[in-house]
């Protein structure tokens, strides 16, 4: 079967999308936009953080409380902040038409530039038990950091053959991360892992519901976050 097609307001060619479940009710539809938002790839990465600073039981315990909120700090500029600030600015220079990414063609270039934000945490956080003076970071944290990066570098190559799910490849990133973390410290992760697991279900049914996301897409998206995280911890 043919894809709809339509041209957009720049006069291009694009591919006409719609909703995978059909119309749902309002209520139901701003629910799923709120855990979007709640749940949006920008504030996955600094929700596990501030879990390992602040909920965790002994991962951040050589550090003070001001040295956490610090790394907390950091990890909200990196992974909030600059992307944000990104998008907007592209938005504001016409680099892209919409802040929400709705096409691949608009990905691109704020995929690139969180990669260098990634990037850019991820070699002082791997670095930092290396340099004198410097906080001292729990592998987990350079993981997730490190995992975030090959995310972003990973959904840059998919977005050239599918609008991959970036939601879902948040969550994917998350889920694997707590199952890692799980299977390695001897502590009970049971009611973590399964926040973490309804998280991860309700993020992408949300999807599947406002989005124009194919379920492909975010299945895929899921892959490429729990690859990502199972690449990086192998690699450190």
């Amino acid at each position: 079967m043919n894809t709809p097609m339509m041209t957009n307001e720049s006069n291009e060619l694009q591919e006409m999308r719609s909703p995978l479940f059909s119309p749902q009710p309002a209520m139901l539809k701003f629910v799923a936009k709120f855990i979007s938002y709640l749940f949006h790839p920008v504030f996955v990465p600094l929700y596990m953080v501030m879990f390992m600073a602040y909920v965790h039981p002994y991962l951040f315990t050589a550090l003070g409380e001001w040295n956490k909120t610090r790394i907390v700090m950091m990890a909200a500029l990196m992974f909030t902040f600059f992307p944000l600030i990104t998008v907007l600015l592209l938005k504001g220079l016409a680099f892209i038409d919409s802040i929400h990414l709705h096409t691949k063609k608009d990905r691109i270039i704020p995929l690139i530039a969180c990669g260098v934000w990634y990037f850019w945490i991820t070699y002082i956080w791997w670095n930092s038990n290396k340099m004198e003076d410097a906080l001292p970071i729990p592998k987990e944290a350079v993981q997730l950091a490190l995992a975030t990066f090959i995310a972003s570098w990973m959904a840059l190559m998919a977005n050239i053959k599918m609008k991959i799910s970036l939601h879902s490849i948040a969550v994917g990133v998350m889920v694997t991360l707590f199952i890692l973390m799980a299977l390695s410290q001897d502590l009970n992760f049971g009611i973590w892992l399964s926040v973490a697991l309804l998280a991860t279900g309700l993020v992408c049914t949300a999807r599947f519901i406002i989005s124009d996301h194919t379920q492909q897409e975010v299945y895929a998206g899921l892959a490429v976050g729990v690859a990502s995280m199972l690449i990086a911890s192998w690699v450190f």
